[in-house]
């Protein structure tokens, strides 16, 4: 079954479904247990969730797979929504980039094959925007802007044959010294596949939100051959 563990000493929290009908999802404490909260993230039932690092957020993502949401665990509200895309995908995988305080980075795969990566301050950033126009338009707005949030996604397609069910972790975010309010970002990101393939994806994202990213390491876990892949790089559309 579906759950998620944020092996933090401090928020050592446990995520379940609360519902095989719904997108709920019950956060206990997993040291005592007690309930903390009951999340009610998507009107489908849930695919896929994580926590991050330190435990306080968490990510989740329903059957329909076409938005993913961020939880502020603590107060059980909603901090993000990112739009994969239009068209029902499953999410397999969610993913925070390692962090403190708060992350930088949320990664997932879906059941297209597709890698995609969302910069959760630059979603903050558009949403805080487009709140604004939206409320200077149409009273009331709020409720239609999540659909409206201009999430920084970026997408690497073909990372697995489609419908091959995939796990990722990111495994690094670091950003480039500079004094630009947006840095150039590196993210190392892991991925595994059903089909029994590692492969190791170094993504760079600029200030000008332009992506490019690079197969560093493909192999299988199922045999003993081992293929390096060094220099392919690609630019994201």
């Amino acid at each position: 079954g579906l759950c998620a563990f944020a092996p933090n000493s401090e928020w050592c929290y446990l995520a379940i479904p609360a519902s095989t009908s719904k997108g709920s999802a019950l956060v206990y404490k997993a040291s005592e247990p007690e309930l903390i909260c009951q999340i009610d993230a998507h009107e489908s039932p849930l695919a896929a969730m994580a926590f991050s690092s330190n435990g306080m957020y968490l990510a989740t993502a329903s059957e329909k797979g076409t938005m993913i949401r961020v939880y502020i665990v603590a107060q059980a509200t909603k901090s993000h929504s990112f739009r994969r895309g239009a068209y029902p995908s499953t999410i397999y995988s969610l993913s925070f980039g390692p962090c403190i305080d708060r992350p930088d980075v949320l990664a997932a795969t879906s059941s297209s094959g597709s890698l995609h990566m969302f910069f959760l301050d630059a979603a903050r950033n558009g949403r805080n925007q487009t709140n604004k126009l939206l409320g200077s338009i149409i009273p009331g707005s709020k409720a239609i802007s999540d659909a409206l949030d201009p999430a920084n996604h970026h997408v690497i397609h073909n990372i697995a044959p489609a419908e091959t069910k995939s796990c990722l972790a990111v495994h690094s975010v670091e950003y480039s010294q500079n004094s630009s309010k947006f840095p150039d970002v590196r993210t190392v990101v892991y991925v595994v596949t059903h089909d029994g393939y590692f492969r190791e994806y170094t993504i760079g994202t600029t200030k000008s939100n332009e992506s490019s990213w690079v197969l560093e390491r493909e192999f299988s876990l199922l045999d003993t051959g081992y293929t390096q892949k060094q220099n392919e790089h690609h630019h994201v559309d």
